[in-house]
C-alpha cells in the first residue's frame, strides 16, 4: 500500500480514527469537511485496502496483572523460510510482537508476563522449547517512558489541498 494512494482527506480520516477509533463518522465528516456518507465509504475503502487492519480498545496490562514487560532477542539456528520458527513463537499468547531482525539474532519479541517467574517459565517452557532457537537475550523494562500504537501522520500530508468531488 503506497502512499501515492492516499488524499489529504484520507490522511486526516486516518489521525481521526487513530486519536478516537469510537468518534462517531458525523464528528470525522465535520473534522474533514465532507458528508458523514462519504466519509462512511472512504473508512469502507481504507478498510478494504489494508490501511486500516482493525480496531482494538488499549487495555492496561496491569489490570490484568501483566505488569512485567521484557524484550527478548532470540537466535535460531537459521532463519525459516517457511516462517515454522516465527509462527511458534508468536503462538505463545505472553508474546505480544514478534519482529524478524537483521543482526546476529534473528528475532525480537515483545513480552508481557505477571513477574520474573513468569518470564522465566515462559523463556524455558515456551521460547527456548521452540525447535531451532539457540539461545534468547532478554532486556526487563523498569519504566516505559512512551508507548503509542498510532503512527504519525506528517500534518503537510493532511493539511494540502483537494477537490471534494464527493
Amino acid at each position: 500500500m503506497s502512499e501515492k494512494n492516499l488524499d489529504p482527506i484520507d490522511y486526516q480520516i486516518l489521525d481521526q480514527l487513530q486519536a478516537n477509533a469510537r468518534e462517531a463518522q458525523v464528528d470525522i465528516a465535520r473534522a474533514v469537511g465532507l458528508a458523514p456518507s462519504a466519509v462512511l465509504e472512504r473508512i469502507r475503502k481504507l478498510e478494504a485496502r489494508g490501511v486500516v487492519k482493525g480496531y482494538a480498545a488499549q487495555v492496561n496490562p496491569r489490570a490484568l496483572g501483566l505488569g512485567l514487560l521484557a524484550f527478548v532477542a532470540v537466535r535460531s539456528e537459521e532463519a525459516s523460510a517457511d516462517q515454522s520458527i516465527a509462527k511458534a513463537l508468536a503462538d505463545c499468547p505472553e508474546v505480544l510482537e514478534v519482529h524478524h531482525v537483521a543482526g546476529d539474532d534473528c528475532y525480537l519479541l515483545k513480552v508481557r508476563a505477571r513477574d520474573a517467574e513468569h518470564l522465566g517459565q515462559i523463556l524455558r517452557q515456551q521460547i527456548a522449547a521452540t525447535v531451532s532457537v539457540i539461545s534468547t537475550k532478554t532486556t526487563i523494562v523498569l519504566e516505559t517512558v512512551k508507548e503509542d500504537p498510532r503512527i504519525t501522520i506528517p500534518k503537510e500530508l493532511t493539511l494540502q489541498e483537494v477537490s471534494r468531488e464527493e
